[in-house]
């Protein structure tokens, strides 16, 4: 657990940024539960299933995609503190959360203009969990500018014993 900058306000950037993204991902998680998200997100994995039988894609009951997804906004939530430090594992693991949270929103707002993930699986709009969607896109975005400003700094040599 190597910290990996010199100031400190450039890791309490990104652990702001951080905490924003989990509390922004908490609330999209809530409006896709409240809106009926996931037979939407099963539906669309059985549609392709049936097209590539080896997608990689889980179908989930309601207990276990919501106990997943309650998970991991905790582990984000406990991983703050570690990202505060500026502990060297939580930036690449960030630049992750942030992309794969910018293709999340995108993804809502998408199926919220065409009405469908699959020309078999269409829904009333707004897609299930699109109205949480800017709020997660906005958050996505400002962890992934503030990783990439603070990108250049140097880390800090620990001298090994």
């Amino acid at each position: 657990m190597t910290p990996i900058a010199q100031t400190p306000t450039i890791v309490a950037m990104v652990a702001r940024a951080w905490f924003f993204l989990a509390c922004a991902l908490a609330l999209h998680v809530a409006d896709e539960a409240l809106t009926g998200f996931l037979p939407v997100w099963n539906a669309t994995v059985a549609g392709v299933r049936s097209v590539m039988p080896w997608a990689p894609l889980p179908s989930f009951p309601f207990w276990l995609w919501l106990g997943g997804l309650i998970a991991a906004v905790l582990a984000m939530l406990v991983c703050t503190p570690l990202v505060a430090r500026g502990v060297r594992w939580t930036r690449p693991v960030a630049w992750f959360l942030g992309i794969v949270m910018v293709g999340n929103a995108i993804g809502h707002t998408l199926g919220t203009i065409f009405g469908r993930t699959l020309a078999s699986v269409r829904f009333a709009r707004p897609m299930p969990g699109f109205y949480s969607s800017p709020v997660l896109l906005l958050a996505a975005i400002w962890l992934i500018l503030v990783l990439r400003a603070t990108a250049r700094v140097s880390p800090v040599r620990v001298a090994r014993p």
